[in-house]
């Protein structure tokens, strides 16, 4: 699947642009490099575990590249989960961005609107509404976004917003539902396998 994310990078990519390949895999690593594709250094161990959260890898990528004079201010996260996303979608979303905000972020209309479908349960455990609204149609009901996971345009400076906590100014990037599919399981797998099959 990465490869995919490869190709979706490298058509958007402009002079000055790095592309840059955090992973600890060396299976990943060789393959990359058997293709010609540089990887720039091995994720340390404790920003490749289960925990280690999206912004610490960043940090750590960016400071990496400023130790050798190249300084960044603009992050493209792409993760290699989302293989139906290409390069088009990435140059709409770069286009979207202005140093005005902190984030571009790519969503899909969701499935399972709080306002209708989505349900918690109370203290007496009985479910009620996630949110409130006196909707009789789901058509009614104010479209709500969920992040998919494909695209991040990144102020840098939002990056370390982030881990302090600050609020931060996010402009959305919608996907449709199909370019949307997000790889988590075998499941998502197989439904991405067979659009993939279907766009060669």
């Amino acid at each position: 699947m990465i490869n995919y994310t490869i190709d979706a990078a490298k058509g958007a990519m402009e002079k000055g642009d790095e592309l840059c390949i955090s992973t600890d895999d060396s299976e990943i690593i060789q393959v990359l490099r058997d293709n010609k594709i540089e990887v720039p250094f091995t994720r340390p161990p404790e920003l490749a575990s289960d925990s280690a959260g999206s912004e610490e890898v960043i940090i750590h990528a960016v400071e990496w590249y400023k130790g050798r004079g190249i300084v960044f201010d603009v992050v493209v996260l792409l993760q290699p989960t989302s293989p139906l996303r290409n390069t088009d979608h990435v140059k709409e979303a770069l286009d979207l961005y202005t140093e005005e905000i902190d984030i571009v972020a790519s969503v899909k209309e969701t499935d399972s609107n709080p306002y209708y479908v989505l349900f918690e349960e109370d203290n007496d455990g009985f479910l009620r509404k996630s949110k409130d609204g006196n909707f009789t149609r789901r058509q009614e009901c104010p479209n709500v976004y969920e992040f998919n996971g494909a695209i991040y345009v990144l102020n840098y400076l939002s990056v370390i917003k982030t881990l302090k906590g600050e609020r931060k100014k996010v402009k959305k990037y919608l996907m449709d539902k199909v370019h949307s599919i997000d790889v988590d399981d075998i499941i998502d797998f197989k439904t991405a396998e067979f659009f993939l099959e279907q766009r060669s």
